[in-house]
């Protein structure tokens, strides 16, 4: 313990370590150049591992893709995916036919469910420029009751997005984004209907912290079980209950308490993931999070039997026009936009 509040302080790495029900958070940052014809980077891709480039050279990676910088057609079953778009575009397509375009603050949820398969593609859009590319990816898990729920994404645009300004004595100000869960008398957009984070008992919280350099606030306390863990991602320092946290580092924190964070010299950002656990044994292997061994077994079986309802797609690493837009399309054939 180094005070009452916090339980304990550790470095990030690059993919964040989380605690139930949250599985893993990852924290995409890329500054990919201008793009060529193929929406993938106008540049030479020699020296990178193509299929595995996880190594920041020249300030970005290609991921799995070989092409487009991002994540091809892969499998996913039991657990749900929260994608944070802050610069940049995702192209979604999946075996279901549904697809979509977002990005600049925009989420989307998707509860995978009983399985599905998914790509993930960061299209580089703008040929005459840079592509910055900036994003989370939160794995969540789900109770065994639904881990067979039918797969199911919504889109939370960012103009949905409630963003609390509040200030200090002082008049400095935090911003805090509502991604899952209420502050004050604001509520986050619905997620999946069958999330973990639909019922409000489970007290699930996404939140992005944006502080001025200076500012104070004060994260409000929350139930006895709940487990939360703030990532201080950018900035110099932020000061918590009296600790002084370096950048790039995490905070469990107990969740039954006020905190007051003060921010350093610099605008300060932060993420926190906050929930009451599920609390059940998980078993994962890859894309599969469950319950057993077992259930490990029966998921890869039924993939290779049913591919979780094929590839409708061209390719394994589709990408929508370079003048699609934002927009969701989904299984049933409706079609949205921000």
């Amino acid at each position: 313990m180094y005070n009452k509040a916090i339980i304990n302080i550790k470095p990030l790495g690059f993919m964040w370590e989380t605690r139930d029900p949250f599985l893993f958070c990852v924290h995409h940052k890329d500054d990919y150049p201008r793009a060529n014809d193929q929406f993938g980077p106008a540049a030479s891709l020699a020296g990178r591992n193509l299929g595995q480039d996880f190594t920041i050279k020249d300030g970005w990676r290609m991921y799995h893709g070989e092409t487009i910088p991002g994540f091809p057609a892969h499998p996913h079953r039991g657990f749900e995916t929260v994608t944070v778009v802050l610069e940049g575009f995702v192209d979604h397509s999946d075996s279901h036919g549904a697809a979509g375009r977002y990005g600049f603050g925009d989420v989307q949820w998707m509860t995978a469910g009983s399985g599905l398969q998914h790509s993930e593609m960061f299209p580089l859009l703008n040929k005459e420029m840079g592509n910055p590319l900036e994003l989370f990816q939160i794995w969540i898990n789900l109770p065994a009751k639904n881990k067979f729920v039918p797969p199911h994404f919504k889109m939370l645009w960012n103009e949905d997005i409630p963003k609390v300004i509040q200030k200090d004595n002082q008049g400095k100000a935090t911003e805090v984004t509502l991604i899952a869960g209420k502050l004050d008398q604001y509520t986050a957009p619905s997620p999946a209907p069958d999330s973990y984070a639909a019922r409000s008992e489970n007290e699930v919280a996404i939140w992005l912290i944006k502080m001025e350099p200076g500012a104070k606030w004060t994260l409000p306390a929350a139930e006895p079980e709940v487990e939360r863990t703030l990532y201080f991602y950018l900035g110099d320092q932020i000061d918590i209950a009296g600790i002084e946290v370096s950048n790039y580092q995490s905070a469990e924190l107990l969740g039954d308490m006020d905190i007051i964070i003060g921010a350093g010299k610099l605008e300060c950002r932060m993420l926190l993931l906050q929930a009451k656990p599920i609390a059940e044994p998980v078993a994962q292997y890859g894309p599969f999070v469950m319950n057993t061994q077992e259930e490990i077994h029966k998921a890869f079986s039924d993939f290779r039997r049913t591919q979780f309802g094929g590839w409708p797609w061209p390719r394994y690493d589709n990408v929508h026009g370079r003048n699609a837009g934002r927009f969701a399309k989904y299984a049933d054939g409706k079609e949205e936009k921000p």
